[in-house]
């Protein structure tokens, strides 16, 4: 009984320095649920339900990260959502670009549109 009661400490014990070292090097921004400070005190005060807590809810999610100011919030259209996906910052510059990006699509359509004219009149014409 004494051996399950030693590691049941011990293992107590690793829990505490793994999660106390945890929520020091952590930084301050990506801590979920409570502020850093409290967190530290959690696990400091109560070793085994500070450790445990800290597990199942202070620590960061590693899945997708928060946004940086280059990514879009809110996409416009749902096929562009996607993480790391570069948004303007300027929104003025971001419109001349997209009214760049209207023109060029326009010439390269109203060019299409004379070469398709062109063929039939040629077709048409041999015919």
């Amino acid at each position: 009984m004494i051996k399950l009661e030693l590691l049941f400490g011990v293992v107590t014990f690793c829990l505490w320095v793994y999660c106390l070292v945890e929520v020091i090097q952590t930084p301050e921004g990506s801590i979920r649920n409570l502020p850093k400070v409290v967190w530290l005190l959690l696990v400091l005060l109560f070793p085994f339900v500070g450790s445990v807590a800290w597990l199942v809810a202070g620590r960061p999610d590693h899945g997708p990260g928060r946004v940086s100011p280059y990514e879009r919030r809110a996409p416009q259209f749902p096929e562009y959502d996607r993480p790391g996906r570069a948004a303007a910052v300027d929104p003025a510059r971001d419109e001349e670009f997209l009214r760049q990006v209207r023109e060029r699509a326009e010439a390269q359509r109203r060019r299409h549109e004379e070469r398709r004219r062109a063929r039939e009149r040629e077709r048409d014409g041999d015919a």
